[in-house]
């Protein structure tokens, strides 16, 4: 038990450290005005979303991290300026740039290259589609859920931006202390209960095969399907030389792809989304934006099966 706290404490403060440098730069940046002046480059699709001003300048920032974005809007949400569906829409908004940074540092550089242009494209299109659903999603609901008078409701977030930057500093400081003791907290924990799940075996226990026969999955893929599962790079890696070789077929291999991921979605969201949302948003709404997101992707994933299923078929 010593030893499972220990490598969370670790995790906890490795992870914290980048956190609190977020948060001050974040909050400075928010201090001095900054934040303000980017949120143009994103205000059409706030716009069109009934989403307020704050959430164009979040998304811009979100294209370089997800987590400095998402840390500011939970502040903004704490200080009453956005409300839990304001804050809600505009983090699983800043969730979607991930996808497309993800093209060309993942997809274009690793999967494409070891399956091909076929798989690896399509495998690249079912990413890019998740992340334009949930977009498309944020849209929709923005536009049933949210006023139109919040559009452009930024009266509250105006700032004074002569301030200088020492009392900038000290403001930020004061204003992102408390935030940063919640996020350390309940990620300490979340990670504990996560690691602890994984030593009894508990997150490893979903075995892919019996759902793999259920789908009438061929079985050369087993072998594949299962290593996908474990470690996703692997599985890629070892489909590549069988994608070559004539052992499994395009069509199966995206099978093997699309299943697997139906069983390494959700283990990533529980290793991972689960302790960053709920350590920034809270228990209930970092709980909600992990199922939202997670069951976005999951279903994508379950069409796309279906589709190749019924073509092999």
């Amino acid at each position: 038990m010593i030893d499972l706290l220990l490598e969370a404490l670790n995790t906890t403060v490795s992870t914290m450290i980048t956190v609190f440098v977020m948060l001050f730069i974040t909050g400075l940046m928010s201090e001095m005005g900054m934040f303000q002046r980017l949120s143009f480059l994103a205000r059409p699709l706030t716009s069109v979303s009934r989403l307020p001003s704050i959430s164009a300048t979040s998304f811009v920032i979100s294209l370089g991290s997800a987590l400095a974005a998402n840390t500011m809007i939970a502040r903004m949400r704490d200080d009453g300026h956005l409300s839990d569906r304001q804050a809600f829409l505009s983090a699983l908004m800043n969730g979607v740039p991930v996808y497309f940074r993800e093209l060309f540092t993942y997809q274009l550089a690793f999967v494409i290259p070891i399956l091909g242009i076929f798989v690896g494209g399509a495998y690249a299109c079912v990413a890019i589609s998740t992340g334009l659903i949930k977009l498309f999603l944020v849209v929709i609901l923005g536009r049933a859920c949210l006023p139109r008078s919040q559009s452009f409701s930024s009266e509250a977030l105006e700032v004074d931006s002569s301030k200088d930057i020492l009392e900038a500093a000290r403001k930020s400081l004061r204003g992102q202390i408390r935030i940063f003791l919640r996020i350390a907290g309940l990620y300490f924990f979340m990670t504990l209960l996560v690691l602890f799940l994984s030593r009894r075996g508990i997150l490893q226990s979903m075995d892919a095969i019996p759902i793999a026969q259920l789908f009438c999955i061929p079985p050369e893929t087993v072998m594949p399907l299962a290593i996908y599962v474990a470690s996703p790079k692997a599985g890629i890696s070892l489909l590549g030389p069988m994608i070559q070789s004539g052992e499994i077929s395009e069509v199966k291999a995206l099978m093997v792809l699309m299943l697997g991921s139906l069983f390494m979605l959700p283990i990533y969201s529980l290793r991972s989304l689960l302790p960053n949302y709920t350590s920034v948003f809270g228990m209930r709404l970092g709980l909600s934006l992990v199922l939202t997101s997670t069951g976005i992707s999951v279903f994508v994933r379950l069409i796309v099966l279906a589709l190749l299923l019924i073509a092999a078929g």
